[in-house]
């Protein structure tokens, strides 16, 4: 059963995060409580990602100390080609975690049509293979030590999945590999690890997809090699449905109150065995952990954004009736007035309830106070990975004696 819930040994992920996304160059930000030394706010309005100091400062002066072998460091790059969007990373790393050096991101609906067809569409292959032509180029003008390309649901479910990815070797050189979902929640969990509060129990983390949703009990452990924490998965499941095909069976446009019901409705009996492997659990000790374009729109039109911006969103809280809120908000916006939203326009529009129905089974699942919003996921867990792999914090470590 493809939403079979899993209790892993308990073991930490192999990995430690602290980096963001922005424009190239942007440095990470580090974790909220380790920055200025405050808890939860974020430094809105200080350039793309705030002044921050890394725990009392120490390590901000080891990044200093080793500026020149952050400098002639090679570049790692991450791929991720899901149901809706394909993105990638390019980084440098730097003594605690990774400096981003290159970026981008493109709605390419690869999984357009999947759930009547069972196969991926020529129209969105050739979107998809458009999109991956620029990211080969941007994967080729760098010196790259190692790089992760992965394609999730779309390509695990449609009969011609294998044989696109044969088409993306051919055409664009890129060699992509289909994940299974354990490691899509692996990668998920690491990529946002740090963005787990320290004081709680533990986190809810839920990444909805285009095509799936992955939902996992997440701890963060401290580290020795000087990068970010690790990520200890207690529990974790798959669910076979995303934005995509959700809004695709229940339709996106016009969205009726018993719409989103039928929506959430259709969502909350993948969540059972989950919640019956979490057990008794204590809401205000737990946190949800949402990575996904629905929760990062969420945020941006709670904050009524004029314009999407990443630094104000990642690492925000959000109380549950906040989130309501905006839910609420949402629902009742015509279909007109979501596309010229600026935090939701029109390659959103459609999707954007499907995703707040999906979220509102987890809300209801996990009835938690809070919710902390990430920008950040499968390609920072990527990234994390193959840095830790070659062991580059503990090097650079060595190099500050």
């Amino acid at each position: 059963m493809v939403d079979e819930t899993h209790r892993p040994a308990l073991r930490d992920a192999d990995e430690r995060v602290a980096r963001d996304e922005a424009a190239p160059d942007a440095r990470v930000r580090a974790p909220w409580w380790r920055r200025n030394g405050k808890g939860g706010k974020s430094n809105h309005g200080k350039g793309p990602y705030g002044k921050y100091t890394h725990g009392n400062g120490g390590q901000r002066r080891a990044d200093e100390a080793c500026g020149d072998r952050a400098a002639e460091a090679p570049c790692y790059a991450a791929l991720d080609l899901g149901t809706n969007n394909c993105r990638l990373l390019i980084a440098k790393p730097t003594a605690s975690g990774f400096r981003v050096v290159d970026a981008f991101s493109r709605i390419v609906r690869l999984g357009e049509g999947l759930v009547g067809s069972g196969r991926l569409s020529d129209a969105a292959m050739i979107r998809a293979l458009d999109a991956l032509g620029v990211c080969a180029a941007k994967i080729g003008a760098r010196r790259i030590a190692h790089a992760r390309l992965i394609a999730t649901e779309a390509c695990r479910a449609a009969v011609n999945g294998s044989d696109f990815i044969d088409r993306v070797k051919q055409q664009t050189g890129l060699d992509l590999e289909i994940v299974d979902r354990e490691t899509e929640a692996r990668l998920a969990a690491v990529g946002c690890t740090p963005l787990v509060d320290p004081r709680s129990d533990g986190a809810v983390l839920f990444d909805i997809g285009g095509g799936s949703t992955e939902v996992v009990w997440l701890d963060r452990v401290e580290t020795d090699d000087g990068g970010p924490p690790a990520a200890r998965i207690r529990a974790w499941v798959s669910v076979p449905l995303g934005v995509v095909s959700v809004a695709e069976r229940h339709g996106g446009v016009q969205v009726t109150a018993a719409d989103f019901e039928a929506m959430v409705a259709e969502f909350q009996p993948h969540l059972e065995g989950f919640v019956a492997a979490v057990g008794p659990h204590d809401c205000g000790r737990l946190h949800l952990l949402g990575t996904s374009g629905t929760v990062t729109t969420i945020a941006g039109v709670h904050l009524d954004l004029p314009r999407y911006d990443r630094a104000q969103v990642d690492g925000t809280w959000l109380g549950a009736e906040q989130v309501r809120a905006v839910v609420d908000r949402l629902l009742a916006m015509p279909f007109s007035e979501r596309v010229a939203n600026p935090c939701i326009g029109a390659e959103r529009a459609d999707l954007v309830l499907a995703g707040c129905a999906i979220l509102e089974a987890v809300r209801r699942a996990f009835p938690c106070d809070r919710l902390r919003v990430a920008d950040r996921g499968l390609r920072e867990g990527i990234l994390v990975e193959l840095m830790r792999a070659d062991a580059v914090w503990r090097g650079f470590a060595e190099a500050a004696r």
